[in-house]
């Protein structure tokens, strides 16, 4: 890693010195999210490997260039996972990529997003310092918890050279299960299952279909099956279909990438798990228990941000040819600040993508 990160802070201190907007790169799966890309290209996949890894412990540190495809099939040997599945939406995705973007797939809402399982992390600030935080146990942080702030944070911080996961053991017994009804009844049912002990990992609705996985002990799985109810999904079938659905191959995916392409957008809208069905035009796709709404349409901006907000929630514009409207909503005045001085204290010198998560930073 010595080498690497050598030329990493040799690049870094030539750019301070220039004046040079970098754009972080690893994979590039992820230069579709949040604003456009912009800067000299700052390549980060030499930083590759995994530095260590205890099973026993359910920890492993590894190096932010290393492809997230390594770094599964590594867990996958021994039994374990990556328990917030992280989407990969296409081939070369990397560990800081992930981490950066901070997305989670569709066992979010059961298990936790990117940032409850980031246990520490060393990170090359905009003075080509390297500074660590963190650790690689789970423990209470007095102030900040930089660690955790970096995930999410698009790389407007600094480069993420290295990052410490919590990693846990595959679940023993699986079952995916299929219910015809309704959004609001979906969305009604979620929430009266998510309020009792049952081991619902995952749901995806879509036109009239509520599809369900179980994930855990053979037993209450069994248990839990007996009380939904629903049709069966052959086990071959639900993989690939769980995949899709967080890898953005499935059906509804595909179909919105071609609706983008002739001028529509996909936007991602978090809302209250118990948020009746949205009236907006487009096809909707409901996740993570009724509290991701995703939708394809050629709506406006502001009728989707509007409706988020009149709910207590939020809309991103996830894919569209046209971000003029801004990827992320705008910030509060208070949050604003914060994200400035933060970016003003790693990042004096405004090096680091541009615009990727909030203008003008």
């Amino acid at each position: 890693m010595d080498a690497a990160l050598d030329r990493l802070v040799e690049q870094l201190q030539a750019a301070r010195a220039d004046k040079t907007a970098l754009d972080i790169r690893g994979g590039g799966t992820k230069a579709f999210y949040g604003g456009p890309p912009s800067g000299e290209p700052l390549d980060v996949t030499r930083l590759a490997g995994i530095s260590s890894y205890e099973p026993s412990e359910l920890v492993v540190t590894v190096r932010a260039g290393t492809p997230l495809a390594d770094l599964e099939e590594a867990l996958a040997e021994k039994g374990q996972c990556l328990p917030f599945e992280p989407p990969r939406f296409a081939p070369g995705g990397t560990v800081g990529g992930m981490v950066a973007a901070g997305l989670a797939g569709p066992a979010r809402a059961a298990v936790g997003g990117v940032r409850d399982y980031v246990l520490g992390a060393k990170l090359l600030n905009g003075r080509a310092e390297l500074l660590g935080f963190g650790g690689t146990v789970m423990k209470n942080v007095a102030g900040y918890d930089v660690s955790r702030v970096l995930a999410g944070s698009m790389g407007i911080l600094g480069v993420l050279c290295e990052v410490s996961l919590k990693v846990l053991p595959v679940a023993p017994s699986t079952l995916t299960l299929r219910l015809e009804m309704d959004a609001a009844n979906a969305i009604r049912r979620l929430n009266e299952w998510g309020g009792q002990p049952l081991p619902l990992n995952a749901s995806a609705w879509w036109e009239g279909m509520l599809v369900l996985r179980l994930s855990g002990a053979g037993a209450a799985v069994r248990a839990a099956q007996a009380k939904i109810g629903g049709e069966v999904v052959d086990p071959m079938l639900a993989a690939g279909f769980w995949q899709g659905l967080r890898d953005h191959h499935d059906e509804f995916f595909v179909g919105a990438l071609r609706a983008v392409a002739g001028g529509a957008s996909l936007w991602r809208l978090s809302v209250p798990a118990t948020t009746p069905p949205l009236a907006l035009s487009g096809e909707q796709l409901v996740e993570w228990g009724g509290a991701q709404r995703w939708i394809c349409t050629t709506a406006p901006a502001a009728t989707l941000r509007q409706a988020a907000a009149a709910v207590g929630g939020h809309a991103v514009l996830f894919r569209a040819t046209d971000k003029s409207a801004g990827a992320f909503a705008p910030l509060a005045p208070p949050l604003d600040r914060i994200h400035r001085e933060l970016k003003r204290a790693f990042d004096p010198d405004g090096l680091f993508n541009a615009g990727r998560l909030v203008p003008g930073l």
